[in-house]
């Protein structure tokens, strides 16, 4: 498999960035990170602009994209590109990378944002083993990125990533775009958009929405794992037991409802047998059930290593789920963990990748029309066989059913979409949208 961003094959290094790994308003303590992004230094512009997505901080700009506006032949979609004013953009620094910002500076806003999404697409495509176009490329050639103070959400659709920000703390002002989580969240859907598609009726599936969200979860989740100070906090905090609550766990897609969501969840699809109202909460079994997935690999990979021994991994899944779990375990994690912390990181890092190419794999066979959690379920199952002739079956069906997954589905949408559904978003994909 292959991790980006990897430069073995040239010699000029990837442009560099500064990137929180976890939001400045969030986590106060937070410290940006430096990463490089898989275009070459001196290959991105001021902006930050390259061949595949631009940044800019409107002036002016009150009007979202993906609103219905009057145009000359009636109603019709507002869509890039911007052409008003601008805030003056970060320029590159002499070696061509965007580390020398300061962060009070309105221009680090951009490059934070730039950064981001560029550096999740690398990890991604990573894990694709391809290049992943854009859902909009018969429009746009390039994805915007915009800045909106305005807009309490963060939004994704045809040719654009907008991002806004919150005054619920105190009246202070904190930009989504300063969140990688979000960012990730957002560049996420238009993952799935591309691989996936669009079911060709106009009312899709709960399961397509709930899946959405789950898959959009993944993609934040596995790609703030490439930050090494996000590996070596979580392991340091839990010593190792993923099953504490913990950064790795906790989403915050923060929108009009201020999602938050844990991935270390109990909820079945029983749950919403009798219908549903929030696909961020019929996202729950299925997150919930590859990020038991994530730490089963994780667990079989610390025994490969022998860091644990098969009986403690043993008494892990028996215990798991019950109210016993960090009573008996932790002493146990406690332990192992200060006699190899290595051990862990190399473990959890192997698992990270490992359920990064087996996502990967698995989406590409994933149908819109016909797409359920059992079919992402199958699809795992054939791709584990491809792989590695099976060695991870049992975990993939196990958790699955735990979640009640194949045993039942969901029912039907209970009430109309709210400001949070990305039904919205999926509504800026019709084809009959115009270019104001």
């Amino acid at each position: 498999m292959t991790i980006w961003p990897d430069y073995s094959e040239s010699e000029t290094p990837g442009t560099r960035f500064l990137l929180y790994p976890q939001s400045p308003y969030l986590e106060p303590n937070s410290k940006p990170e430096l990463v490089e992004i898989s275009a070459p230094q001196g290959s991105i512009g001021p902006g930050p602009s390259g061949p595949r997505m631009y940044a800019m901080y409107p002036v002016d700009k009150t009007t979202p994209y993906g609103a219905m506006i009057e145009g000359e032949d009636g109603p019709e979609m507002y869509l890039p590109a911007w052409d008003g004013y601008i805030l003056p953009p970060p320029e590159p620094d002499e070696f061509g990378n965007f580390i020398h910002i300061d962060p009070e500076d309105p221009g680090f806003e951009a490059a934070h944002l730039f950064g981001s999404a560029h550096f999740t697409m690398d990890v991604w495509e990573g894990y694709f083993g391809r290049s992943i176009p854009w859902h909009f490329e018969r429009d746009f050639d390039r994805l915007e990125l915009s800045l909106l103070p305005g807009l309490d959400n963060a939004h994704i659709g045809w040719g654009f990533l907008e991002t806004g920000g919150t005054r619920e703390h105190g009246d202070e002002y904190r930009p989504y775009s300063l969140n990688f989580d979000v960012v990730a969240h957002e560049i996420g859907h238009a993952i799935i958009y591309s691989v996936i598609g669009l079911p060709s009726e106009e009312d899709a599936t709960g399961e397509y929405y709930g899946f959405h969200e789950s898959a959009a979860d993944m993609v934040a989740l596995l790609a703030s794992l490439h930050f090494g100070s996000v590996v070596d906090e979580v392991l340091k905090n839990t010593r190792g037991n993923l099953y504490t609550y913990n950064r790795l766990s906790r989403f915050a897609e923060l929108s009009q409802n201020s999602q938050i969501r844990i991935a270390a969840n109990d909820r079945t699809l029983s749950e919403f047998s009798k219908g549903w109202s929030s696909e961020h909460a019929l996202s729950e079994p299925l997150t919930g059930a590859m990020f038991d997935i994530l730490v089963d690999i994780y667990h079989e990979r610390l025994v490969a290593h022998n860091v644990i021994d098969p009986e403690m991994e043993e008494l892990s899944d028996v215990l798991e789920g019950s109210d016993e779990y960090n009573a008996i375990m932790q002493d146990l994690f406690d332990e192992h963990y200060a006699a190899n912390p290595e051990g862990f990181r190399v473990a959890l890092i192997e698992a990270r990748d490992l359920l990064g190419t087996y996502l990967a794999d698995a989406w590409e066979m994933l149908d819109a029309d016909m797409l359920s959690y059992f079919g992402v379920e199958r699809a795992l199952v054939v791709v584990d066989h491809e792989i590695t002739g099976g060695a991870f079956r049992q975990i993939i069906e196990g958790n699955f059913r735990m979640r009640d997954i194949g045993l039942t589905r969901p029912g039907p949408r209970l009430t109309k979409p709210d400001g949070s559904s990305h039904v919205a978003s999926v509504r800026t994909l019709a084809p009959e949208a115009k270019e104001p």
